[in-house]
């Protein structure tokens, strides 16, 4: 069965929230083997939502509607729908007593449109809102299935989860599953990657492939539809292993971790602390990796050394160094890491040093920069990078390249182990 979500709001197409809930509810309905082929947003217009049910009408045969079944005026969801699928507008006695009920455990008044809310169609099966107070809604007309959940995230995810699955499963004709599985790649760029794997893309049929390309990543969906899903995650597995032949040196992921996230695991699986020495970031690599849990069983602090006192005072770095070579160089890099593991005392340093821009420093293009990576007992490692992306953009991926250098020597050193 094929699907469309219809996502109901002016605020969201002023920007003013994202519309996660259509995310969220694509990626429900693939496990129910519901393909979606359509996202629709529209404001609190009636005239305009009319409009996106009639098209929806003819490309989709579940239509989902998230928003617009509040109290106020402009929330006008199940109105327009009652009057295009010629329904009454009928009050639900339980969702009325449940609302009824919120204010007066709140001490609140409640006002005569908040009634509006326990409006449900006639004859639909009701989909009780445990976090909120507007029901969901399924109702069955003219061959269409038609789910009218709530915008707020915080209810229509549950609602969805604990009711809206069960009501769409009993209706849906397919015995098919959809299984996806996200592999994530860094240090290749989107056009060679697709290069090295164009044939599989030409190719595809069941399994496919989807590249996407964001923020100096590159991921790979690959999704399979089987009854069995076993049968289908065996499907993946197959083509995962072709894909990695290839790609293998370039992959650190599935799904929704990241680099932070990766090195966060890789650190604790070993047992390593780590500090950091950050000039051109910072303080952007600490600031990223203690917003994950449980960063410090790794993390035990670090330096923000911006400026050249900084670095000669609380990092020891060689005054000769930086007039010789200057604060974005080898040499400096090296010093930062290797100090700085040294005054924490931890096993290891990262540091990150160069020119985030709009400007040259030392000579130096903008987009030069320097990773220094210093592990307790092994030669110091130093990378130099060079990117040409705004100055955010450049302390972005300084941080990202930076997680992916230190993967690699973490698991090269696994490998040779």
């Amino acid at each position: 069965m094929n699907a469309e979500i219809i996502a109901v709001g002016s605020e969201l197409l002023l920007g003013q929230i994202v519309n996660t809930n259509a995310r969220f509810l694509s990626q429900q309905l693939a496990g129910l083997g519901i393909n979606v082929y359509f996202h629709t947003v529209v404001g609190d217009n009636p005239d305009r939502l009319k409009s996106a049910i009639e098209i929806a009408q003819k490309r989709a045969e579940i239509i989902i509607f998230s928003g617009g079944l509040g109290p106020t005026k402009d929330d006008l969801t199940k109105e327009t729908i009652a009057r295009q699928l010629g329904k009454e507008l009928v009050i639900d006695e339980t969702a009325l007593a449940s609302i009824e009920l919120f204010f007066k455990r709140t001490n609140r008044v409640m006002t005569e449109n908040n009634r509006k809310q326990a409006l449900v169609l006639a004859g639909s099966h009701i989909l009780p809102n445990d976090h909120g107070m507007a029901p969901g809604m399924v109702v069955e007309s003219g061959g269409h299935t038609y789910m009218l959940l709530p915008g707020p995230p915080k209810e229509m995810e549950p609602m969805f989860l604990r009711y809206g699955t069960q009501a769409l499963s009993t209706r849906n004709k397919s015995n098919e599953r959809i299984v996806s599985r996200v592999l994530r790649f860094f240090g290749i760029g989107e056009a060679a990657l697709e290069t090295e794997i164009i044939d599989l893309i030409d190719a595809q049929s069941n399994p496919t492939i989807a590249p996407l390309a964001g923020d100096g990543e590159v991921t790979l969906r690959l999704t399979a539809k089987h009854v069995d899903e076993n049968a289908a995650q065996a499907m993946l597995d197959e083509l995962e292993k072709t894909i990695n032949q290839r790609l293998g040196a370039f992959l650190y992921g599935y799904d929704n971790t990241s680099l932070l996230i990766e090195v966060m695991k890789s650190l604790k699986e070993r047992n390593l602390t780590i500090t950091a020495a950050e000039s051109l970031t910072g303080g952007l690599f600490q600031q990223e990796l203690t917003s994950i849990s449980g960063a410090s069983s790794v993390f035990y602090g670090g330096i923000v050394c911006y400026s050249n006192e900084v670095k000669r005072q609380l990092l020891d770095v060689q005054e000769e160094t930086l007039k010789t070579h200057g604060a974005v160089s080898e040499q400096c890099a090296r010093e930062l890491a290797e100090n700085a593991s040294k005054v924490f005392k931890t096993d290891i340093g990262i540091s990150f040093t160069g020119v985030a821009g709009p400007e040259e420093l030392e000579g130096k293009p903008v987009g030069t920069i320097y990773i220094g990576i210093a592990i307790k007992g092994k030669p110091t490692i130093v990378e130099k990078i060079t990117l040409g992306g705004t100055r955010e953009a450049n302390r972005s991926r300084a941080v990202k390249f930076g997680c992916y250098f230190l993967l690699r020597i973490l698991k090269e050193s696994q490998n040779a182990n």
